[in-house]
């Protein structure tokens, strides 16, 4: 099918190139998100008549988008959620809950504008990429934790598992501390006297 673009599309085409593309893949979204028509001769004649219009419009969402972008590319965002202590979770964090939490810090964003492959379901800070405008991406940085310790921690660098394995050696190192404590406290006591059976009575000297 081709199709007329009404805005730059990337690895497509820049606003105003006829291109040929999938009949699913215009149908399901270039048409419907009124990124393109369809390249009947109307339109076309239509679209070199809005030309100017489109173009100016265009110039306005960029500059929108990039004042966006200025405000969030570059920003971690917690996102608490339970999970095993292996890292995996309860659930998952989806486009909806990136939107949420970034509405939260006062920067609005349409979930289609939130590049997930797939939802997060993992513990750690997660980079996601946010299609602000077809010439203006941005990223975040997405902490997802257990607790606001555990997102500190993450944000610190060390992983829950280290973090898991940092206190098992403390723990560990404590426990043979006080071994060591009770087995000099045993010693003490084989010297004391009063442990070493009867004394010699001085008058049998």
């Amino acid at each position: 099918m081709q199709v007329i673009l009404l805005e730059r599309v990337a690895k497509l085409g820049q606003m105003g190139d006829v291109v040929s593309v999938k009949p699913g893949y215009a149908r399901n979204f270039l048409l419907p998100q009124g990124k393109a028509l369809r390249a009947s001769e109307s339109n076309v004649e239509a679209f070199k008549a809005r030309k100017a219009e489109l173009e100016a419009r265009n110039i306005e969402t960029r500059r929108e988008a990039q004042d966006i972008a200025s405000r969030v590319d570059g920003g971690t965002h917690i996102v608490i959620r339970s999970a095993s202590d292996a890292g995996a979770l309860y659930g998952s964090v989806s486009t909806r809950d990136i939107t949420d939490v970034l509405t939260e810090a006062g920067v609005s964003v349409e979930r289609r504008q939130v590049v997930l492959a797939a939802p997060i379901k993992t513990l750690g800070i997660h980079e996601v990429t946010l299609v602000l405008h077809p010439e203006v991406e941005a990223t975040v940085r997405i902490n997802v934790a257990r607790s606001q310790d555990e997102a500190e921690l993450q944000a610190s660098g060390k992983t829950i598992q280290e973090a898991a394995a940092e206190e098992e050696s403390a723990a560990e190192f404590e426990i043979a501390e006080l071994f060591d404590d009770i087995g000099a406290a045993g010693l003490d006591d084989d010297e004391d006297p009063r442990n070493l059976g009867e004394s010699e009575d001085p008058r049998d000297s």
